[in-house]
């Protein structure tokens, strides 16, 4: 059981409506997929959900494209770890990490279908393989990007009626908006649905961000994603407002993680599949956070089913992921219906939709991710050029 061929495509699934946040200048679902195939024809699916605008704080991380993925991939990764056996991730990322530093989301794609390739060769959960079930559903937070305030309040109303019991509200733009949007959602949703706020590093400074957030306080928040830039700023706005606030920009590995902790600059971490560079390496971020007492939940790019089958495992396997987790409900069109909550496609690359139970999604527990992929679909939203 080993590597035997990496391939790469690139597709583009349509949206269900335009989905952006503070610096993001480009659609999302233009991602770039992997097909790895072992010696015995097996095969195993990743996905790089790489955006050139996302990257960490004062270029820390820098974004990937695409097309770098796409370079980087059959340039480097793939020579490296060609014919290497399944089933040995940490081998897997010593040699990506060998011949080439950086590059998370190209290395996570590699990850992610490894993993998928392994954990079908033995015939198990791609759970399994991360040590095993923490949880068996994912409770799903739905994303309002930068919508207006009246578009933002319809989707709101309809995605509760849905079952969704958290709702994360892009803000970071104009305070005064921001501050109207939160009071304008709670008084729709009502008091039992949980609201979180996501500047993505928006506010012009902590003390903007701290004025703005104590006045959304009012509307009772859940916690305040990445108010601004830098671990030193966020902790200055999280030791002076009540509610929690999360890093996401700031926490990319585990390193950061310690960072975080040692400067008591946040209360929740953001975990990624993507930002470490894989299901190994976000483990090891998951652990950190457990181990200094942070909770956590599962975050991502809006991935295609074929990425966010990682997502799921991951937030199924890691005990500190224990938040609602912002990840995409994946369902194909044939499937889809009128349904809004967690959707951000109108189509999906899966040739089953994931199961939605009061809010959260259902860990499959078939090998390897669980939900096989669609390849007709794949070909039919192929970016050839």
């Amino acid at each position: 059981m080993a590597i035997a061929a990496i391939d790469t495509l690139l597709v583009q699934i349509p949206t269900r409506r335009e989905h952006k946040w503070t610096g993001l200048t480009e659609p999302i679902g233009r991602y770039l997929l992997v097909r790895m195939t072992d010696d015995e024809g097996r095969v195993g699916w990743g996905e790089a959900p790489a955006l050139k605008d996302w990257g960490g704080e004062y270029g820390r991380y820098f974004g990937e494209s695409p097309s770098i993925v796409d370079l980087v991939i059959k340039q480097y990764l793939a020579p490296a770890v060609s014919g290497m056996p399944l089933a040995n991730p940490a081998e897997l990322h010593a040699r990506m990490d060998r011949v080439i530093k950086g590059y998370p989301y190209a290395k996570s794609a590699i990850d992610f279908a490894y993993y998928d390739l392994s954990a079908k060769a033995l015939g198990v959960p791609v759970t399994t393989l991360l040590g095993g079930l923490a949880r068996t559903r994912v409770a799903v937070t739905h994303s309002i990007g930068l919508l207006a305030i009246d578009e933002a309040v319809r989707e709101c109303a309809q995605v509760v009626s849905e079952g969704i019991r958290t709702i994360k509200i892009k803000v970071g733009q104009d305070p005064r908006r921001d501050v109207e949007m939160v009071r304008a959602i709670r008084e729709t949703v009502g008091p039992l649905v949980d609201l979180c706020v996501d500047a993505n590093e928006g506010y012009a400074s902590p003390g903007e961000a701290i004025t703005t957030i104590r006045q959304m306080e009012a509307y009772r928040l859940k916690y305040a994603e990445q108010p601004v830039m830098g671990i030193e700023r966020l902790a200055e706005v999280s030791r002076a407002i009540d509610t929690p606030v999360m890093a996401d920009e700031s926490a990319w590995n585990a390193h950061d993680v310690i960072q975080i902790a040692e400067q008591r600059a946040a209360e929740i971490v953001s975990i990624y599949t993507t930002k470490p560079g894989g299901l190994y390496r976000a483990m090891e971020v998951a652990a950190v956070a457990r181990a200094a007492g942070l909770l956590a939940n599962v975050n991502g790019s809006v991935e295609t089913g074929v990425g966010n089958r990682a997502n799921i495992m991951l937030a199924a396997a890691a005990p500190a992921a224990t938040l609602s987790c912002v990840v995409p409900l994946s369902i194909p069109a044939e499937a889809l219906g009128n349904r809004i909550g967690g959707i951000y496609y109108r189509d999906d690359l899966l040739q089953e939709p994931m199961t939605m139970i009061d809010g959260a999604i259902q860990v499959p527990q078939l090998p390897g991710m669980g939900i096989a992929v669609d390849e007709a679909k794949i070909e039919r939203y192929r970016v050839k050029e």
